[in-house]
Parts: C-alpha cells; structure tokens; sequence
C-alpha cells in the first residue's frame, strides 16, 4: 500500500526546490544569494541594479588624466572642463563638471593660496567655497560655487577666473582641498 504525503510536505518540498532553483540562478548570474544564519534560506537583498533588470549601466567617470602628477591634489583638465580630487594613494575620491571664467589658470603645478567661506563673485554673482590658487595677469584663479547653483556664461569682454562648479561638487572640493593643496592644471 502507497503511503501519502501530507499536503504541507508536498508545499515545503515544493517551496525548498524553488529556492534552491532561485539560488542556482543568482549563482550564474554572477552573485552568491546572501543567506540568513537563522534559516538558510536566501535573506532579502537589494532589488537588482539597471544593469542586472537589462538597462544600460551608469557610465564610467572620465579617468584622472595622465601626467597629472602624484600625491593628493586637484587636478584641473582645461580641454575636458573637469576636476579630480585625488588622495595620497592615487585614489579618486570625486570628479566632475566645471564651468571656466574666461581666463585660465596656466598648466602645471599651482597650490591653494587661500580660501573664502562666500563672498560676490567679480561678476556679482554671489558664490561660496572659494578656492584661490593662481594667476593669469592681474586675475585671480579660483574655484566656487555660485549660491544659487547656476553656472553662467561669463559676459563677453569680462576677465573672470572664476571656475564654478555645482553647489554640492564645490563642498567637496571645498573640504579636500585647504590651503597648500596641490592643484594640477592639465590642457
């Protein structure tokens, strides 16, 4: 005579084929399915990146140039409108967009000068996190973040040196580079 299986059985048995199917999946996708120490089955995890549901993955930040010297420093690239900061290790610990006044700053070596929590920038925008690190004639070079986060162009005829970056972005840069900071300008 054919013994029955209880009905619950039949479900926990179902149920442990699944996730064990569930788990073999993750595994050739490339993850490992975390697992609760109290149970062993797959604990709930994060929902899956873009790049794992089929959307494009985030592009990759722009690499630090070369020939951007070592050390901690900002590195300041004219042609690409883009800073770096980066650590004693080589690390990039933040990169992004810049808006240049109308003069730069010449290439190679510089280090901050001196900084300003705010103040009105040359154009009357008011601006914060102001970094000073070179000439260019009788204008200063600095880095800053206008108030209201915009970045406007400068006005034809006007010699600006400011670099403005985004409000969050100039806090950045504003924390990692203090006074004597290397700052290396790259064409």
């Amino acid at each position: 005579m054919a013994r029955q299986i209880p009905s619950w059985a039949a479900v926990t048995g179902l149920t442990a084929a699944a996730l064990a199917a569930v788990t073999v999946l993750a595994l050739q996708a490339g993850g490992a399915a975390p697992q609760t120490a109290a149970t062993g089955r797959p604990a709930a995890g994060p929902s899956p990146s873009a790049s794992a549901a089929g959307a494009p993955a985030a592009p990759r930040p722009p690499a630090v140039p070369a020939d951007s010297g070592n050390g901690k420093r900002v590195v300041y690239s004219l042609g690409r409108d883009r800073a770096w900061l980066v650590d004693e290790a080589g690390k990039v610990l933040g990169t992004f967009p810049v808006w240049p006044g109308t003069e730069d700053p010449a290439p190679g070596g510089h280090a901050v000068t001196g900084r300003l929590p705010e103040t009105t920038g040359s154009d009357g925008v008011p601006v914060e996190h102001v970094v000073y690190f070179a000439l260019s004639g009788t204008t200063t070079i600095a880095f800053s973040a206008a108030v209201d986060n915009s970045s406007p162009k400068p006005a034809p005829g006007q010699r600006l040196g400011a670099i403005r970056l985004r409000t969050a972005d100039g806090k950045q840069l504003w924390d990692f580079a203090t006074t004597g900071t290397r700052i290396h300008v790259v064409r």
